[in-house]
C-alpha cells in the first residue's frame, strides 16, 4: 500500500468520522490456516459488532455463485452482507479500520463490497482480481478476511486505492499460522490510529495458548474466545472470580473492551475445507446476538434456504430470543450502564448459570453435526437434506433455550 503523508492521513480519518462517511463500530477478527488445526482445515472468525443489534442471515444469489450472509434485520434485500460463504467454499468477513480511510469515489462499502465479491469470488485469485479492478472506484477501510476452498486464509488490509495480503500459509508472516486483527492496521500511516488494542492482545493470548496445546478449533473459537470477558488492563478476569451468589450485591463487568462486547451483534466462525471437491462441507457457524446470550447453529450454501429461526421476514427469532437474554444480563440502562454486564445473573441463573446452558445446549449441537458432516463426507448430500437438517436443528436449539431459560421475555 502506498504510504501517505501522516498528517494528511490523521486529517482524512477525523473528516470521515466526524462527517459520518465512517462508522467506528469495532469487531474483533482472526484466519487460521489448516497448519494451525487441529484437523487441517482453516477456519475464520468473526465477532460483529455494531449498533444495529437485530441481525439474521439471508441466502442471497450473485453474479455466479449463490451464497449466504449475515445481514442486518432491516435490510430485507441483502444490500450489505457482513460476513458470509458462498457455495464454491469461498468466505468473506471484515473488520472496519478507519486508519485505512482515504478520499475516493464512493461506489462500494464494506457490505456491498463483500456481497460483490461472494457473488462472484470461487478462490482468493478471483478476490484480488476484484481488489485490483475497484482500486479508486471502493468506498472501503478495512481488514477482510478470506478463506477458500483450496486452504487458503488470508487478511487482507485495503484502502479506497491499495491493498496489502497477508498469508497465514506464510511462515514468514504468520509462524503459527493464524493472523488476528481488530480495528486498526499494520500497514496504516496513522501512527496509533484505529482501535482494538486490548482486544487484539487478548484474541492473541488466547489463539497462542490454544495452538501450543492443538486445540485451536471451531469450539474454541465459539465457546472460549468468542464469548472472552477477560480485559486484562484492568486484571479482570470475571468467570474466575470467586461466584457472588448475593443478588443484592451483585458483580458486574464492563463489557466495552472485552471480546464479548455489549454491542456484539453477532458471530460467524467458518470450518473451510482443503480440497474444492470437498467445498459443500464447507461450514459457517452463526450466533444471533452476543455470543453469552445465544447459541452455534450450522449452516452450508448449498441448502440454498435458511431455517425461519436464522431468517424470517422481520426479526430471526433466535435473535429476539438473545436480545431478551440479553436485556437480563444487562438490567441497567441508565447512561452508559447499559455497558455493564450482571455476572451473578450469568454465573447462578437457575443454579448452574447462563453459560453452563448455554453450553450444554451448543455441545450437542456440535455433537450432532459432527456425526451428520461424517455421513455427507462418504455420501454428497442433496440441497434439500441440508436444509433439512439445518431447519431440525435451528428448531431444536430455539425449544431447548425457551426450557432452559422459561423466565427470558422476548419478542415473538
Amino acid at each position: 500500500m502506498k504510504k501517505r503523508n501522516y498528517k494528511l492521513g490523521v486529517f482524512v480519518l477525523l473528516a470521515l468520522i466526524l462527517s459520518g462517511a465512517f462508522e467506528l463500530f469495532p469487531c474483533t477478527v482472526a484466519v487460521a490456516s489448516g497448519k494451525a488445526t487441529p484437523d487441517g482445515r482453516p477456519l475464520m472468525w468473526k465477532n460483529r459488532d455494531t449498533s444495529v443489534l437485530d441481525n439474521k442471515v439471508l441466502y442471497l444469489k450473485g453474479v455466479k455463485y449463490g451464497f449466504i450472509g449475515i445481514v442486518n434485520a432491516d435490510d430485507k434485500k441483502g444490500e450489505h452482507v457482513w460476513a458470509g460463504i458462498n457455495t464454491e467454499g469461498f468466505a468473506i468477513m471484515n473488520s472496519a479500520s478507519a486508519d485505512l480511510a482515504e478520499k475516493g469515489e464512493k461506489t462500494l462499502d464494506n457490505g456491498r463490497f463483500m456481497k460483490i465479491a461472494l457473488g462472484e469470488c470461487a478462490n482468493i485469485r478471483d478476490f484480488e482480481n476484484i481488489l485490483k479492478r475497484t482500486k479508486g472506484k471502493r468506498d472501503v477501510g478495512a481488514n477482510f478476511g478470506v478463506i477458500d476452498a483450496e486452504g487458503n486464509a488470508c487478511i487482507y488490509e485495503t484502502s479506497s486505492t491499495g491493498f496489502e495480503k497477508f498469508d497465514a500459509n506464510d511462515p514468514r508472516v504468520a509462524p503459527s499460522g493464524y493472523i488476528i486483527r481488530t480495528n486498526y492496521a499494520f500497514t496504516s500511516p496513522v501512527e496509533n490510529g484505529g482501535g482494538g488494542y486490548i482486544r487484539f492482545e487478548r484474541a492473541l493470548r488466547l489463539f497462542q495458548a490454544a495452538y501450543s496445546e492443538g486445540r485451536l478449533d471451531y469450539k474454541f473459537i465459539i465457546q472460549q474466545v468468542s464469548r472472552d470477558l477477560v480485559n486484562e488492563k484492568l486484571h479482570s478476569h470475571p468467570l474466575s472470580n470467586p461466584e457472588v451468589s448475593d443478588s443484592s450485591t451483585p458483580f458486574y463487568v464492563n463489557t466495552n473492551d472485552t471480546i464479548n462486547r455489549n454491542s456484539t451483534a453477532s458471530v460467524a466462525v467458518f470450518h473451510g475445507v482443503s480440497s474444492p471437491e470437498n467445498a459443500y462441507l464447507s461450514t459457517m457457524w452463526v450466533l444471533l446476538g452476543q455470543p453469552v446470550c445465544t447459541v452455534a447453529v450450522p449452516l452450508w450454501a448449498s441448502a440454498s434456504d435458511i431455517p425461519s429461526a436464522l431468517s424470517g421476514s422481520g426479526n430471526a427469532y433466535l435473535n429476539n430470543f438473545s436480545r431478551g437474554l440479553a436485556s437480563f444480563l444487562y438490567p441497567d440502562r441508565r447512561g452508559h450502564m447499559y455497558q455493564y454486564m450482571n455476572v451473578t445473573r450469568l454465573r447462578n441463573y437457575g443454579g448452574d448459570g447462563v453459560l453452563k446452558k448455554l453450553i450444554r445446549i451448543e455441545s450437542q449441537v456440535f455433537a450432532k453435526t459432527e456425526e451428520k458432516l461424517r455421513e455427507w463426507q462418504v455420501r454428497k448430500p442433496t440441497g434439500s437434506e441440508i436444509n433439512n437438517f439445518e431447519g431440525k436443528i435451528s428448531e431444536w436449539v430455539f425449544e431447548s433455550l425457551k426450557s432452559s431459560f422459561p423466565h427470558i421475555k422476548y419478542a415473538d
